[in-house]
């Protein structure tokens, strides 16, 4: 396993990392969800992703569980939570003080932990103040019960406005932010975030570098749901763009880029997933890709990723981008 520091944080995290959504408390039995952390762990993995809207708080409690029965030490793991979508009464939801605070407590007493590694702002909030936010997250970190706080999916105004005001008050900033980022997403993280990276060296735990497993190649020239994310989707409310990205008619128009990758995965003796994910390492911003899996041998296979991303110089990248023809342009002044 290899190791980045969260931006300018001191904290290292592991380049892959293992996520529960969709899969703990959900779409996979207990045992299949400590089998996967196992594996995980065993690989070097040191970060586990999860959010209180997960199975409603049920995949925090699966995750807790199985960190408290393996008995591993708590300096060898990071755990994270995200606030945001805590309910449906007014205030079970946003960024406010009182669901920040309470959202908090609610994780430790789920993971049964008495602190957590990373706590992120999993949307923005509109009716918050930023202010306040900030200031929620500062008193949590003073009081030992988050070490880092982040954002997930906030523009790069907001990211600046949440560091403007922390450092105009000697509060402490958010460190990391988590975006979507994968081969045939990348705007954000290659162009909009470019002078949040370069000016304040913002951490980057990304999401989905599987595209939630359009880029696995499973769905080429056979769009079945059966026994997969699609699947889980298509009986999910509020999924519907899922079920779209993975066997919609967009996903239709990225076949033929995914049979042109697959075959420069076949070439490095590697699996579409692997390169899949290896590519998002060649960022250097990006300071772990947060991986997910149903089964062992889903997590084993992401594992290997690393083997690949050793394997990719720069003919290899440069071959990659003539086919996904996609690269967001930076605007130079």
């Amino acid at each position: 396993m290899e190791y980045r520091r969260l931006g300018k944080a001191g904290v290292q995290v592991s380049a892959l990392s293992f996520g529960s959504w969709l899969t703990f408390g959900n779409q996979i039995e207990a045992n299949i969800a400590r089998d996967c952390m196992r594996e995980a762990y065993d690989a070097g993995v040191n970060f586990f992703d999860n959010a209180e809207v997960y199975a409603q708080g049920e995949s925090e409690r699966v995750m807790g569980k199985i960190l408290k029965e393996e008995g591993w030490s708590r300096d060898t793991y990071l755990v994270s939570s995200k606030v945001f979508w805590g309910g449906k009464l007014p205030n079970q939801r946003g960024l406010s003080r009182k669901h920040v605070v309470e959202a908090c407590h609610a994780a430790l007493k789920r993971f049964e932990l008495e602190y957590l590694d990373f706590f992120f702002c999993h949307r923005p909030d509109r009716h918050t103040p930023i202010e306040e936010t900030v200031w929620t997250m500062h008193n949590l970190v003073q009081q030992g019960k988050i070490l880092y706080w982040g954002t997930s999916e906030w523009s790069a105004q907001e990211i600046q406005a949440a560091i403007g005001f922390a450092k105009a008050n000697h509060l402490i900033p958010p460190t990391m932010e988590q975006p979507q980022y994968h081969m045939l997403h990348r705007e954000k993280m290659e162009k909009e975030y470019d002078r949040l990276f370069e000016d304040e060296q913002i951490g980057t735990t990304i999401w989905s570098p599987l595209a939630s497993g359009l880029l696995t190649g499973k769905y080429l020239d056979n769009p079945s749901l059966a026994n997969s994310r699609a699947e889980l989707a298509d009986k999910t409310p509020g999924m519907e763009w899922l079920k779209a990205l993975l066997v919609g008619e967009k996903a239709m128009t990225y076949q033929e880029t995914i049979r042109k990758l697959t075959a420069i995965a076949k070439d490095l003796d590697a699996t579409m997933a692997q390169l899949a994910i290896a590519w998002c390492l060649c960022n250097p911003n990006v300071s772990t890709a947060i991986t997910g899996a149903s089964k062992v041998e889903q997590v084993k296979e992401n594992m290997k990723a690393i083997e690949v991303f050793h394997k990719l110089d720069e003919g290899i990248k440069q071959e990659i981008e003539s086919i996904l023809d996609n690269k967001p342009q930076v605007t130079i002044f």
